[in-house]
């Protein structure tokens, strides 16, 4: 990824050497309390509407992480100008292998900002945009999501069959917008390889 595309919005980023390679690291600001925020880095001039979004993610817990967090991170697409309205799909790490089936059942999470985050979502919808798939901390995931008008779907590790499916993005079909790297509270957050392809 290149630094100069590379816009942070409510998080801190730093380009470091982790094993011998270079990844971008992303942590949310500390004074941004609520979760499902615009709290990402934003790639410049990626004015995505339809296509796939590649990248490898892997969250570590903070130190200052608290005993719900997550290791939320993701990613966050048609972002539009102002940062005021996004569609994201990030993965709970921790959930993936806890012996809590529940918690299980909240490995994936899609949300829409400002008005559908996750707590609306599972109130209202329960189970319908969350899902399982096996992940944990400290490893590398790919993650790839494939967008076309109100659908998303996410596929984790090159699984061949989507791991969550969104038949109704709720900024709708038409929405577009820039590409961002996600994370939420308590999480540090380790990216590489990013790749965005538009239809042809």
């Amino acid at each position: 990824m290149d630094e100069s595309n590379l816009v942070p919005h409510k998080v801190y980023i730093q380009i470091i050497d982790l094993k011998g390679e270079k990844v971008v690291r992303v942590v949310k600001d500390t004074t941004v309390k609520e979760a499902d925020e615009p709290t990402f880095v934003k790639i410049k001039n990626s004015n995505f509407k339809n296509g796939c979004i590649e990248v490898e993610v892997l969250s570590r817990l903070l130190p200052s992480a608290s005993p719900t967090d997550r290791g939320f991170i993701g990613l966050a697409f048609r972002i539009n100008d102002g940062k005021s309205k996004f569609e994201s799909i990030y993965i709970r790490p921790t959930n993936g292998r806890a012996e809590d089936q529940v918690r299980r059942n909240h490995s994936i999470q899609y949300f829409s900002y400002p008005d559908f985050k996750y707590e609306r979502l599972r109130k209202e919808y329960p189970g319908k945009y969350e899902s399982y798939a096996d992940m944990g901390l400290d490893e590398w995931t790919s993650l790839k999501i494939e967008v076309i008008g109100s659908q998303a779907k996410l596929f984790l590790n090159s699984n061949k069959y989507p791991s969550l499916i969104v038949n109704d993005l709720k900024q709708g079909p038409d929405a577009t917008g820039d590409v961002g790297l996600f994370v939420d509270v308590g999480t540090e957050g380790y990216f590489r390889n990013l790749k965005i392809t538009h239809p042809k």
